[in-house]
């Protein structure tokens, strides 16, 4: 247990019984005007939440800051007299629970907060719909969190940042429940080539999302300064420091001059937070999730397909690819991304129909690679396959800007295949467009942007 667990938990056993003010505010609706990130339900996610490049990526040897475990806030319990005691030695049966038991930041005090509250709170069949897609990342990232002893309410970030739809994809390129854009992707491991982009994948994206944290954290010795940077950059956000500070002006996150988007972040978490510490105070329904895992990983074969893959668990292609969304192809070949994960109660049927299919000597894929001929084009070939010219250059990813010669690999049905191009069009997630500047102009402003709004 970390050094940050035991003041936790000493903290807490000093603190019991203890009331203070509840630190939400009254409930008052406002608009919201800031933009939907595209290729994302627009009724799913709150508009003012893009935060979408995650950071600048600094080398963290070059950051200077104090140990990371040993320098946590401490907060022990939500200060309400109304909540029972908690006896942290029983596990509690409910995700939601654990979650509030590893509450650590210090609470955001900000009219903003209530603002958020409202937006959130009007919008209950929204909040449905991220708390059920939730819960089949949730009791992973908490798993995830606790091993290195972070606070609990950064498993609620997800919900801030892409109302944890694994197909999320910004204007800014960012992408996955984490929004990483490319250059932080690569930065922090996450492989994107042609058949996979594992800023989607669930585990290497959250791994690679508490790592950044962590590091930004010890920048700043500041849980919102280091929410601030996960947004803004935190090159972006030094500089505003720096400015304050030789100003003789206060550093703390309520103090900086910052974009809009960023004002709102640790509103916006702070405001998810509060409503999941009481949800009966709001109002709200919140649905029990086990704390038990909701997925397990298995071995991948060499090469199988989305679909057969799906069918040896028994589980629709969309579960499927929502547990393992950084495949943007209909097949998987064996040496991309991480193992397959499966819902943990379908491992065992997924490993007896497997060997079973092995057994009968079936084929695991139905989709073959072609190469293409002088002379041929993609209108022919589609013909030659049965599948229409736009679903073959939307399986292969093929935009007006790819150029495509004799000796393009292609992938295509296997004749007689039992391959289905539509349904796969439709549940595998989209790539991430290609960057285009139209003038020089254009590139000047698009370097500002990405320099001072979408910092990471």
């Amino acid at each position: 247990m970390s050094f940050f667990l035991h003041l936790r938990t000493f903290s807490l056993l000093a603190l019991l019984g203890l009331s203070a003010a509840c630190t939400t505010a009254p409930v008052d609706r406002s608009p919201d005007a800031m933009s939907v990130p595209v290729q994302q339900d627009a009724s799913a996610a709150d508009p003012a939440s893009q935060g979408t490049a995650r950071g600048a990526g600094r080398d963290a040897a070059s950051l200077r800051g104090v140990p990371y475990a040993q320098s946590l806030p401490v907060q022990a319990v939500r200060e309400d007299a109304r909540l029972p005691l908690l006896d942290l030695t029983v596990p509690p049966d409910n995700l939601w629970q654990r979650i509030r038991n590893g509450y650590g930041m210090p609470d955001l005090h900000d009219p903003l907060v209530a603002e958020r509250q409202s937006w959130y709170l009007n919008r209950p069949d929204m909040l449905r719909r991220i708390f059920e897609r939730g819960r089949r990342y949730l009791h992973h990232i908490v798993e995830e969190l606790e091993k290195r002893g972070m606070p609990t309410e950064l498993a609620l970030l997800p919900m801030v940042e892409s109302a944890f739809n694994p197909q999320a994809l910004s204007s800014a390129r960012a992408m996955g429940i984490w929004q990483f854009i490319p250059s932080t992707g690569k930065n922090y491991n996450l492989d994107q080539n042609w058949w996979v982009d594992e800023r989607r994948d669930i585990i290497a994206s959250t791994d690679a999302a508490l790592n950044y944290l962590q590091t930004i954290y010890e920048l700043h010795g500041d849980w919102h300064l280091a929410l601030a940077s996960y947004n803004w950059g935190e090159g972006a956000v030094g500089r505003a420091i720096a400015k304050n500070q030789a100003k003789g002006l206060p550093t703390d996150y309520a103090s900086l001059t910052m974009p809009a988007e960023t004002r709102y972040y640790v509103p916006k978490l702070q405001a998810l937070k509060n409503i999941i510490a009481q949800p009966e105070t709001f109002g709200i329904h919140l649905p029990p999730v086990p704390n038990q895992p909701y997925f397990e990983t298995v071995m991948k074969p060499e090469r199988i397909d989305v679909a057969v893959a799906a069918r040896l668990a028994e589980i629709p292609v969309e579960e499927f690819v929502s547990l393992n969304p950084a495949y943007h192809r209909p097949v998987i070949n064996g040496d991309q991304a991480g193992p397959l994960v499966l819902p943990a109660d379908k491992v065992n049927t997924f490993l007896t129909n497997l060997a079973r299919y092995e057994a009968e000597d079936k084929p695991l894929s139905n989709w073959l690679t072609y190469r293409l001929k002088k002379g041929e084009t993609l209108a022919r070939v589609a013909a030659k396959f049965k599948i229409s010219e736009a679903r073959l250059r939307q399986i292969n990813g093929i935009t007006p800007r790819v150029k495509v010669r004799p000796g393009f690999n292609l992938l295509v049905p296997r004749p007689g295949s039992q391959a289905n191009p539509d349904l796969m069009a439709r549940a595998l997630p989209k790539e991430a467009p290609a960057r285009t500047v139209k003038s020089k102009t254009a590139a000047k402003q698009k370097v500002v942007r990405s320099a001072s709004n979408r910092k990471r």
